[in-house]
């Protein structure tokens, strides 16, 4: 494992490239109700980040020409991913998906501005939400505030993730094993990796310098995901809810550092 370290200056370009990331999110925000597709929304996101000068660093990404027992992986179509309900992650926006009343949406954001990446995740609530459905999207959020608080120099990735299980757990919900935060930089995926479950003093330690992702997938039903047939969509097993929320993060000497806020 590579851990890239960032300079202050190399932050603060982070941290730009992760607003613009938080401004895309204010503007799609009015947008998710009941009626508007997912495709509709993509379109926005689109537009937007290109007219910032940004690049929309998901979209064309991914792509694997199979073989040695992998599949073919198509390059991903979209600048946003759209994940409706069951759909853990990186749902597919299409104009066919068209968003309802008491329906969740997570919506993922990536881009790279001035050669740098911005990557995060919001959880919606489309109209009016169950009680359950709520309490699913509350709790997801609080854990990953949870694990963020133990992004700390000198602490474990282990920390993180023992946080985040700890309390999705006790909530009655279940962790997502199969996908985790990442390292981000230059690149969208660095080292390294930062599974959302885990035993606390275990697991490499966390260094000021670092930048990464928390991004803890919350499910009702079972922690078992499936993939879709277009190689993308990740559902829960069950077809029970999911959520998610993500902020990229850089480690200082005390606080984490949010970078994909305003």
């Amino acid at each position: 494992m590579a851990v890239l370290l960032k300079s202050r200056k190399e932050i603060d370009m982070l941290r730009e490239a992760g607003r613009l990331v938080a401004q895309t999110f204010e503007v799609l925000r009015p947008y998710i109700k009941p009626g508007v597709s997912t495709g509709e929304l993509d379109q926005i996101a689109e537009d937007y980040i290109r007219g910032k000068g940004a690049i929309p660093i998901y979209k064309g990404y991914g792509a694997h020409p199979g073989g040695h027992g992998r599949p073919a992986i198509p390059p991903f179509p979209g600048t946003i991913c759209a994940s409706v309900n069951e759909v853990i992650c990186h749902g597919i926006p299409s104009t066919d998906t068209i968003l309802k009343d008491g329906d969740i949406i997570g919506v993922d954001i990536g881009v790279t501005l001035n050669g740098w990446v911005g990557d995060s995740c919001m959880t919606y609530g489309v109209g009016t939400l169950s009680e359950e459905t709520q309490r699913l999207v509350d709790v997801t959020h609080r854990s990953m505030m949870l694990g963020i608080e133990q992004a700390r120099h000198g602490k474990r990735l282990g920390d993180i993730g023992d946080a985040i299980q700890t309390y999705a757990e006790a909530q009655g919900f279940s962790v997502v094993r199969d996908l985790v935060g990442h390292g981000v930089g230059r690149s969208l995926h660095e080292d390294p990796n930062v599974p959302h479950f885990g035993r606390p003093n275990t697991g490499l330690r966390i260094q000021k310098g670092m930048v990464f992702t928390i991004e803890p997938m919350i499910n009702v039903g079972t922690y078992n995901a499936r993939t879709l047939p277009d190689r993308w969509t990740i559902v829960t097993a069950d077809g029970k809810r999911s959520a998610q929320f993500e902020h990229s993060l850089a480690i200082t000497d005390g606080e984490p550092e949010l970078l994909t806020v305003l």
